[in-house]
């Protein structure tokens, strides 16, 4: 007898997985039935995705809600689907696609219309996880030309340095010393001290 699935996957445990859970719940899958993780989809390195594998049987129905529940990845996705469907021998269903429905079209054209959307919405998938990435990287690189500082702000200078660094550099007192008198640690003394001692 076969067996009813779901899975669902967010890319970090911060998004929410509601809109998922709603529509896979609406199709009456057993709860135990439902697996979810919440990581990247760059791998298949995922622990509710090898327990959902190991639980496949031949002629299952498997649920997900977008193609790239399965990953972001143009090759793995179509690897996966490979496997899923030509190895293990289950069915199917991306809901935001109803031509990806492996339950239907079983004969040639039904196959080949099946594989062809699956691969542009692979590759689209993968394209936008591009295109993200490179947006992030140009707003970056954009914001750095703008002056914009990224990380901690800096420390300000203890208002004595100037003076220490002085008596440092003259052999007047230690770098421990120095570094004590400025309430700093020794390494961010002798750092400062490169930059800014010619200043000193």
């Amino acid at each position: 007898m076969s067996n009813i699935y779901g899975y669902i996957r967010v890319s970090t445990r911060e998004q929410n997985e509601g809109r998922q859970i709603l529509a896979l719940q609406e199709l009456a899958i057993p709860p135990k039935n439902l697996f979810m993780d919440k990581q990247s989809g760059k791998d298949f390195e995922r622990p509710q995705y090898r327990k959902l594998m190991r639980k496949l049987k031949k002629d299952d129905l498997l649920y997900i809600k977008s193609i790239d529940r399965l990953g972001r990845n143009y090759s793995e996705i179509l690897e996966q689907w490979r496997i899923l469907t030509k190895e293990k021998g289950i069915e199917i269903v991306v809901l935001d696609m109803p031509l990806l429905d492996t339950r239907r079209g079983k004969d040639l054209m039904g196959t080949f219309l099946s594989d062809v959307v699956l691969q542009i919405l692979s590759f689209v998938a993968e394209n936008e996880r591009v295109n993200i990435q490179q947006r992030q990287a140009e707003g970056i690189a954009a914001a750095k030309a703008r002056g914009v500082r990224f990380g901690r702000p800096p420390k300000p200078l203890p208002q004595n340095f100037c003076v220490i660094c002085e008596q440092w550099a003259k052999g007047k007192m230690t770098g421990t010393a120095a570094a004590k008198e400025c309430g700093i640690p020794l390494s961010t003394f002798r750092y400062w001290a490169k930059v800014y001692g010619s200043k000193a």
